[in-house]
């Protein structure tokens, strides 16, 4: 009873009259008296039976209002736009990590970029950046377009048997292959085996051999080589590199020109010429003969080693030549990286053209018949003018 009283003051203090204490009551048959019942009829057991009757009132009056905040929560539909800006923020941060992948793009443009260092090395043996596969190509090119404009390439010394080759080739050191040609023809008429040579008086050899200069160690050499193939091969010359470079005055780049031309078995003769022109090619920038021996022949089939000396020596003799090459006469120019060392006016570049590119005798006296067929022209004797 005092809680009703408490509630009609309360309500009057509010309204000021009757009909606000009315209302309470009718109120409390709602609320205001389950309240009271509820605290009178604690203890009975009907009461704890209504009671889940009237929570499911106070529920059922609840969910009004409880459908109003779900309506002022329709602004939660304001959620998407919220992740819509979330999702700006997401796809602005893959924007934010994009540098990282840039990096990792550009950095290795601006090593390749910042490394012509490293180029540079190379370029020596790769002009313009030039690949191992396409140097092996151009090389090959060359080697293949020099067989053409030289077809009856040949070794330019005048020999009949191995003998005769080796002892030759001895004596081309610091001369042209024409005065070797123009004096051997004496010597060997003289002194034929390698039994003649061993037994020779050096002074009179030493005469022979004058013209072709530094006779004396020339002469030393020969009749010591002569010496060598009589005591330790029996007077023939071996068919090995091990033992063809144990005689003396034979290097390895005599060996190959004795092996490739008297035996047909494949080397590689690095002589002035041939070391000047592979540098111009830019085949190698390596200065010692082995060495250049072995980057040329790492590019070529071992079957092309001899011929390829051919070509490239005889090139070397009557084109590209040391002081002045005749750039503006060259068949293979467009394959050369050294091109413009040279005349390169055509008029000019053909003055410079020796042997039978200028229409003038070769070196050997006794050449192969295929030289003669395609135009070449034996080279005169000694005294012959």
């Amino acid at each position: 009873m005092s809680a009703e009283r408490d509630s009609a003051v309360g309500e009057q203090g509010s309204d000021g009259g009757r009909k606000t204490a009315g209302a309470a009551r009718t109120a409390a048959a709602g609320t205001g008296a389950s309240a009271a019942s509820a605290k009178k009829a604690a203890p009975s057991k009907k009461a704890a039976a209504r009671k889940p009757a009237a929570a499911k009132k106070a529920a059922a009056e609840k969910t009004p209002g409880a459908t109003k905040p779900a309506a002022k929560k329709a602004p939660a539909k304001k959620a998407p736009a919220k992740k819509a800006s979330s999702a700006k923020k997401a796809s602005s941060a893959p924007l934010k990590k994009a540098p990282a992948p840039r990096k990792q793009v550009v950095a290795p443009k601006k090593a390749t970029a910042s490394v012509p260092a490293a180029p540079a090395k190379t370029v020596a043996a790769h002009p313009q950046g030039e690949s191992r596969t396409a140097l092996v190509r151009r090389a090959r090119r060359i080697n293949r377009e020099l067989a053409e404009v030289y077809p009856y390439a040949h070794p330019e010394l005048d020999f009949e048997n191995p003998f005769q080759l080796v002892v030759a080739t001895v004596l081309s050191a610091q001369t042209t292959d024409l005065r070797v040609n123009q004096t051997t023809p004496a010597l060997f008429a003289k002194y034929p085996t390698p039994e003649d040579l061993a037994a020779a008086n050096p002074e009179e050899v030493e005469e022979i051999l004058r013209p072709t200069g530094f006779f004396r160690a020339k002469t030393k050499s020969v009749i010591g080589l002569s010496k060598a193939l009589v005591e330790q091969f029996g007077g023939e010359v071996p068919g090995r590199l091990e033992d063809l470079v144990k005689l003396p005055g034979v290097g390895r780049k005599t060996a190959f020109v004795v092996l490739g031309n008297a035996f047909g078995r494949p080397g590689i003769t690095v002589d002035t010429h041939f070391q000047r022109l592979v540098r111009r090619w830019k085949w190698t920038d390596e200065t010692d003969p082995d060495k250049i021996e072995a980057a040329v022949g790492a590019l070529f089939p071992k079957s092309d080693w001899t011929d390829l000396s051919h070509h490239v020596i005889w090139h070397g003799r009557r084109i590209c030549h040391a002081r002045k090459p005749a750039c503006g006469a060259c068949p293979i120019a467009p394959l050369c990286p050294a091109y413009g060392e040279g005349e390169t006016d055509p008029e000019k570049a053909k003055k410079l053209l020796k042997y039978e590119k200028a229409g003038q005798p070769g070196q050997r006296l006794r050449p192969p018949q295929a030289y003669l067929d395609a135009g070449g022209r034996a080279a005169p004797p000694l005294g012959a003018g």
